[in-house]
């Protein structure tokens, strides 16, 4: 089982930055962040191969987030640039044992570990 560790989520005005963090116990092939809103279906933010370094993005954030990992490849990180009030919502780590399709990335189905979550909230 490997775990996953959130931080570095907050509240910011609406234009600023926000770096969030992912610390996991172990190696996975596939590490995206994901983010829910009440009533709103858990929506793919970002996420990175560990094997290839292909990247995908939702539209709304291309441009304004990056996503990145550490030289191991056990820790991911969001760095959220020109943060909008639609922004807020809860960010969560996702983690995969396999490779994904490049369409299935930002999927959050079958994702095999989740971590707890971390509160962004932007104010305008």
């Amino acid at each position: 089982q490997v775990r996953l560790e959130e931080s570095g989520g907050g509240s910011v005005q609406a234009g600023g930055s926000l770096r969030l963090a992912c610390a996991a116990s172990g190696f996975t092939y596939t590490m995206a962040w994901f983010r829910q809103v009440p009533g709103k279906e858990r929506e793919g933010v970002a996420a990175i191969s560990s094997v290839s370094s292909r990247v995908d993005y939702t539209d709304s954030v291309k441009g304004r987030f990056t996503i990145s990992q550490d030289n191991a490849k056990t820790t991911l990180y969001l760095q959220m640039n020109s943060l909008k009030p639609e922004d807020t919502a809860m960010y969560y780590c996702a983690a995969d044992s396999k490779v994904r399709a490049r369409s299935m990335m930002l999927v959050p189905n079958d994702y095999d570990y989740w971590g707890q979550g971390t509160q962004v909230t932007v104010s305008s």
